[in-house]
């Protein structure tokens, strides 16, 4: 009977540890909790590092680990890797903060939108969607069949490549390119 007690407790547990992957998944090798905000999941991720060092520099960590809610379309290390030789060393400059801080602003939305809700709009809206983020750029959602895609001001395009990471303050979509404000 101990046996099977302890069989079933033991795949009580790896049960609730799958339920709970699938709520939130890992990124950048690290497991994204619930309840902790964006900025306590963003510098646990191996893939966000360049993500952190700019909002640290820019003065935003307080702001995104306040109440929110916040979008944040957060770009990958590999994202900001893409941009021109130099961009990101010039961006982290303290006399370039200004600058820096527009770029992450316009990575965030004063909501908790979850990708189907972001769908919903854009289906709504006859497929296209204005998304107003608080550094006032306007990213145009798309669906590009099942991926939702975000084209900033300049007519770069992000594709969100793991959706609806939930955070104690909203939610972070990660996306494979940076978001560049008209300037």
């Amino acid at each position: 009977m101990r046996k099977i007690t302890a069989s079933i407790m033991t795949a009580a547990v790896l049960f609730a540890g799958t339920a709970f992957a699938q709520d939130n998944p890992m990124v950048g090798g690290a497991p994204m909790y619930a309840e902790k905000n964006i900025v306590e999941n963003a510098v646990n991720s191996k893939d966000h590092t360049t993500l952190v060092a700019a909002v640290k520099a820019a003065g935003l960590v307080d702001t995104l680990s306040g109440k929110g809610p916040f979008t944040v379309f957060a770009p990958t290390n590999a994202a900001f890797e893409m941009l021109p030789a130099g961009t990101v060393d010039t961006l982290l400059k303290p006399e370039n903060k200004e600058k820096l801080t527009k770029v992450l602003t316009c990575h965030v939305v004063a909501a908790d939108a979850m990708s189907s809700a972001i769908g919903k709009m854009i289906k709504d809206d006859g497929g296209e969607h204005d998304v107003k983020t608080v550094g006032g750029c306007v990213l145009k959602a798309k669906m590009d069949g099942d991926k939702l895609t975000l084209t900033d001001e300049n007519g770069g395009v992000a594709t969100v490549t793991i959706a609806d990471v939930k955070q104690s303050n909203g939610v972070i979509h990660v996306i494979d390119h940076v978001l560049l404000p008209k300037m």
